[in-house]
């Protein structure tokens, strides 16, 4: 009888990466660039082909050594993409990512390498970009035109454009191309006819994003299949845009720094989902802030809303909501606040529209001019929060300030059953744990997670109980504001000098030295 193996980790320990089925190892090549998995085709016999099974190519350019002139980059990458596509089996693809400092003589090589992309390899997501950091970056250089017309020869479901322009067919309004479901243009010209084309064109396109694009002057987006849409364009001077929107589907908008002049907003009764974010310039951004925000009466169903808190100036305007206006199905709200009398009389107006809200998020805003200055009579007026419903309060970017306001929504008996205080991380290395106060019974609270250095409370709860949480870099509690509390309960804590003990496994329960082995082949970014 044969001995038998006494220590059968022994021989998982003594296997090497040639061990490993092909499935896992084209997993792992997944996680680098293209750049690098086709190196790994120089390990072995065994692994010549893999790279040429990997569903995704990343070809980016600042990732290839540069040269004196960047040319000589250019000719490098460029040849290198013409090997690997030439190299690359048929398997089917499934992203396609390019990034390059495209000059006009290469237009017909860059051609040949979307058609193989998406005529013999098949690829569902296509990503162009050919926005590089302007310190390589001629601005006086032609730009790349994406032949939309190969579409017609492919499955792409996902098509993503940066810094090109867009060549249309002639007929587009008359093609389908029913596969296209995500579209993101960013830097890229358009003119209005060839949104509404795009449109028309695309009959199952759910999401679509633009961003930063020049051409627009009347932007309708009509579809009876989107769900989301992001539009980002910034401040043109002398320039009146105005937005139509009319999908009946659409779940959520995002409006970001837009200046139109009109907004109409159609069949939004199942738009769930609104968000605005616009510079905090009050000459320059209320009014179109504003604009934006006046859509909210033509979607009755809004159940997460993201905005910036301008809602004191619906107090002294006359271009506000009606009186009947009210948030009746709104049941998350972020928004971005400071602590002022100024924020804190905009914040009242806003709640008080939303009867029936659950949580509240409040970030930091990022305010380039200082307050405007209130009416002697709001500023006198006591400030008063109407949150019937409210069952959650988040701070996020906490750095003690914010306590104002949770201490007002205690005093004024607003019934939390959890607070969490996500810590303002600047200069540090590690992400820092949450705060999580959960209510137990009248003002105890229970806190798990969260680093007690790090814990400004400010005299808000009278009960605190420790659940899991680390004290490895303990503090006394009378120096951490808790000034109220009356008794503190403490379980299940990581003190300093201990040690946490995990089973966690990883890839497919490898050994250590086996997954140390793996991260050798991955660039230092991409391991860490």
């Amino acid at each position: 009888m044969e001995p038998t193996n006494e220590n059968p980790t022994a021989a998982i320990t003594n296997r090497n990466l040639n061990d490993l089925p092909d499935e896992i190892l084209i997993h792992i090549l997944t996680f680098l660039p293209t750049l690098n998995s086709v190196e790994t085709s120089l390990i072995s016999q065994k692994w010549r082909p893999l790279w040429s099974r990997v569903p995704s190519l990343d070809f980016n350019y600042q990732l290839f050594p540069p040269h004196e002139h960047p040319s000589h980059t250019s000719q490098f990458y460029v040849e290198f993409v013409d090997r690997a596509l030439i190299s690359r089996l048929n398997y089917p693809l499934h992203t396609f990512r390019l990034s390059f400092l495209y000059d006009e003589h290469y237009r017909s090589t860059v051609d040949s390498w979307v058609r193989s992309a998406v005529a013999r390899l098949r690829a569902r997501e296509l990503f162009l970009d050919f926005f590089i950091e302007t310190d390589v970056r001629d601005e006086q250089k032609p730009t790349y035109d994406f032949p939309f017309y190969v579409l017609r020869d492919g499955c792409v479901e996902k098509l993503s454009l940066t810094s090109c322009d867009l060549t249309l067919p002639a007929k587009l309004s008359t093609m389908r191309f029913g596969s296209i479901r995500f579209i993101c243009f960013n830097h890229v010209y358009l003119e209005d006819q060839a949104v509404k084309d795009l449109l028309s064109a695309c009959p199952n396109l759910e999401v679509l994003e633009i961003n930063s694009c020049l051409g627009p002057h009347h932007l309708e987006i009509c579809s009876t299949s989107l769900r989301r849409l992001i539009l980002e364009f910034g401040y043109i001077p002398k320039q009146k845009q105005t937005l139509l929107v009319d999908c009946p589907k659409l779940c959520s908008i995002s409006i970001h720094s837009c200046d139109f002049e009109e907004c109409v907003l159609k069949n939004a009764s199942s738009l769930v989902v609104f968000h605005v974010d616009f510079p905090h310039r009050i000459d320059g951004s209320y009014r179109p802030w504003s604009n934006v925000v006046r859509l909210l009466e033509q979607a009755p169903n809004v159940k997460h809303l993201n905005v910036q808190n301008w809602w004191f100036k619906f107090l002294t305007s006359k271009n506000t909501f009606p009186e009947s206006f009210i948030l009746h199905n709104l049941k998350l709200l972020v928004l971005r606040t400071g602590c002022t009398q100024y924020d804190l009389v905009g914040m009242a107006a806003l709640l008080k529209l939303c009867p029936n809200l659950e949580t509240l998020i409040l970030e930091n805003p990022f305010k380039m001019e200082k307050d405007e200055s209130l009416p002697e009579e709001l500023l006198k007026k006591p400030v008063h929060f109407s949150m019937p419903s409210l069952k959650q309060v988040k701070l996020k970017a906490y750095i003690g300030r914010q306590c104002s306001i949770l201490k007002i929504l205690i005093e004024q008996g607003v019934v939390l059953e959890k607070i969490v205080l996500l810590i303002d991380q600047v200069g540090q290395n590690e992400p820092l744990p949450p705060i999580i106060l959960n209510r137990k019974v009248s003002q105890a609270w229970e806190i798990s997670g969260y680093n007690t250095s790090a814990a400004v409370i400010n005299g808000c709860v009278e009960k605190l109980s420790l659940t899991r949480c680390d004290l490895r870099q303990p503090a006394k509690l009378s120096a951490m504001g808790f000034g109220s509390i009356g008794s503190v309960i403490i379980e299940d804590m990581e003190m300093e000098g201990s040690s946490k003990i995990t089973n966690t496994r990883n890839l497919n329960d490898l050994p250590e030295d086996l997954l140390l082995h793996v991260l050798t082949f991955f660039p230092t970014l991409n391991s860490v």
